[in-house]
């Protein structure tokens, strides 16, 4: 164990460079402003103070248009207390939100968690939030929500688009027969430009994209959409904000650890131009009086003392925020397999860990999927590679990120390229070794014994 915690002394955090608390002060005011998150996959510990976060910016900037942007997996089937109580929490917060600001919600794959897509979109459309997606219905070829939406902003107006990842396998099984995925480049290629195109009189709609495809598809749709264009993504739970001529590209992080903040002003040339800040959400930050009320109780009524069995202790001193949660597990994976180097991907993880006791429920809100455990031998050169596109913090540039994150824990280098290093990961990233590796050459096997979610039990320190 004293192996695992070394190890973990000599990664650098994955949230590093994340540091601004609160917006700071511009040169003018801007003309409107956009609150965006994605991937918030029920995380009830600082949904409350999302909502709160929303009244302070309101109160801070009065007079200034504001809307909210929802970029899909809003809901979480893994949480015991969203999936016994169907959401009632996520609703409410739909609700909550729609009932201050314009709210607009595009489909991820996780919004079907608990009803069928059409009943998702009828129920999430009656808290008065805009749904919007390219998903279609595959028995009756109708889309299931409209693929945009317009925006009013003060004295200007957007046009909103969403797209949907066409990764049938992220979606639950039961819905999967209902769904006609379409391939989003394909897709935007067909459509984006007419959803965009100018009106026959009046101003252009300012153009904003929201993709819940992952990185790969959006660095294609970026060659597609106009100049200017507010584009965000979401699906691969990573945070950054990239420029690319007066177009922002932002991801917004996931499990509600942060928010975007898109500020539209005027540039020097009279064109609009957005700005994205982010800023981080803490359990600690004010929170909603009625949603956390509501909070307390449905997690209450849905809690089961099997869930609130105590596991283990978290060996840390203090509670372990999501990103360094991740790495203390792929740690214990690394430390179990007696591997050089272990990877997971990043949606395998979700909240952080508390300090002290980690109950059974607790450790599921963090570590989201269990799963066997594979090894694999490698060149230091293969390693090297792996390594190099892991851990993508908001620093790591656009040019550098491939798609699918892992979150990795191994040697710094260099590697002996004549050497074979042993490396762990889960059954999930073995068995889609071209998404996750860029490779399908790496020849994993199953560990006879091992299981994620038992090997980071038994790394917690055990109670008094």
């Amino acid at each position: 164990m004293r192996r695992l915690f070394r190890t973990l002394a000599l990664v650098p955090f994955l949230l590093a460079g994340i540091h601004a608390a609160e917006p700071t002060s511009t040169p003018s005011a801007p003309e409107a402003l956009l609150l965006v998150v994605g991937d918030q996959h029920s995380a009830y510990e600082r949904t409350a103070q999302l909502v709160a976060h929303v009244d302070r910016l309101r109160s801070a900037h009065p007079g200034v248009p504001f809307a909210i942007l929802i970029n899909g997996d809003s809901l979480e089937y893994g949480n015991v207390v969203a999936r016994r109580s169907a959401g009632a929490i996520d609703f409410a917060m739909f609700a909550a939100l729609a009932r201050r600001v314009p709210t607009i919600l595009n489909l991820g794959n996780h919004e079907p968690e608990f009803y069928a897509v059409d009943d998702t979109v009828a129920r999430i459309q009656a808290t008065g939030v805009t749904v919007i997606s390219n998903l279609l219905n595959r028995a009756t070829q109708k889309p299931f929500a409209p693929a945009s939406t317009r925006l009013r902003l003060g004295a200007r107006e957007a046009t909103v688009v969403g797209l949907a990842t066409d990764k049938l396998s992220t979606y639950r099984a039961a819905i999967r027969p209902s769904l006609d995925l379409a391939d989003p480049v394909v897709w935007a290629k067909a459509n984006l430009l007419a959803l965009f195109a100018p009106p026959t009189s009046g101003p252009t709609p300012l153009p904003i994209l929201l993709t819940h495809t992952g990185i790969t598809a959006d660095r294609a749709l970026l060659e597609l959409i106009p100049d200017g264009t507010l584009f965000a993504g979401a699906h691969d739970h990573l945070r950054f904000a990239h420029q690319a001529g007066r177009t922002v590209y932002f991801h917004s992080g996931s499990w509600n650890d942060g928010y975007s903040l898109a500020a539209l002003r005027i540039d020097p040339a009279g064109k609009p131009q957005w700005t994205v800040e982010q800023f981080p959400l803490a359990a600690a930050d004010p929170a909603d009086p009625e949603l956390a009320a509501l909070i307390t109780k449905t997690s209450a009524q849905h809690l089961t003392p099997s869930d609130l069995a105590v596991l283990g202790r978290n060996p840390t001193p203090a509670a372990l925020a999501p990103a360094d949660a991740a790495r203390f597990v792929v740690a214990a994976l690394g430390h179990a397999a007696l591997a050089d180097a272990a990877v997971i991907g990043a949606t395998t993880f979700g909240a952080g860990l508390p300090g002290g006791d980690v109950t059974r429920f607790a450790l599921d809100a963090c570590v989201r999927f269990d799963g066997t455990i594979f090894i694999a031998e490698i060149t230091g050169t293969e390693l090297a590679a792996v390594l190099d596109k892991s851990n993508q913090d908001p620093a790591t540039p656009l040019a550098a990120r491939r798609g699918e994150n892992l979150v990795a824990v191994g040697p710094s280098g260099p590697f002996d390229p004549a050497r074979r290093y042993r490396l762990a990961t889960t059954d999930w990233a073995a068995k889609n070794a071209r998404t996750y590796f860029g490779s399908d050459t790496l020849a994993f096997t199953e560990h006879p014994t091992l299981h994620l979610k038992a090997l980071v039990t038994a790394a917690l320190r055990p109670g008094p």
